[in-house]
């Protein structure tokens, strides 16, 4: 449901605010290989994440990305899902059509568009920070073994 770019953003995103959590800030080559991704592609989802302030960056011996717990407890899921691929992931058709709307629905449109709703009730719900302490705990995990 969620394009490869979206996806990473928010195992990248999980990842840094976990880390930060443990006071620690974490390195373009840590994030890249605790997501699986390639470095250059990992850079320009860090990019776009950093411009929508959802993560921040510093540079130099000591720097690195950071995602403090206050800010953690207020960035919601549906924040990196746009910052990353806009509003699509709410407009898109089932079929992947171009042109499917409620005057020329496809076959699965009105399915989906509950989907889609339930969806972005979730996303706007939950928190970086709910997340990333279920990790944390060891609840939930980042990486598949």
């Amino acid at each position: 449901m969620f394009s490869k770019a979206c996806e990473y953003g928010i195992k990248a995103t999980l990842f840094i605010a976990t880390e930060t959590a443990r006071k620690t800030k974490v390195s373009l080559s840590d994030i890249s290989s605790k997501i699986d991704s390639p470095i250059s592609f990992t850079a320009k989802i860090l990019q776009k994440l950093v411009k929508s302030k959802i993560i921040d960056s510093s540079k130099g011996p000591t720097g690195g990305f950071a995602i403090e717990r206050s800010k953690a407890s207020k960035i919601k899921l549906s924040q990196i899902v746009t910052a990353i691929d806009g509003d699509s992931i709410y407009k898109s058709c089932g079929l992947g059509f171009r042109d499917c709307n409620e005057n020329k629905p496809c076959a699965l449109h009105y399915k989906f568009k509950a989907i889609r709703e339930e969806l972005r009730e979730m996303l706007e719900s939950t928190s970086l920070l709910d997340l990333s302490e279920d990790i944390s705990n060891g609840i939930t995990f980042l990486k598949q073994k």
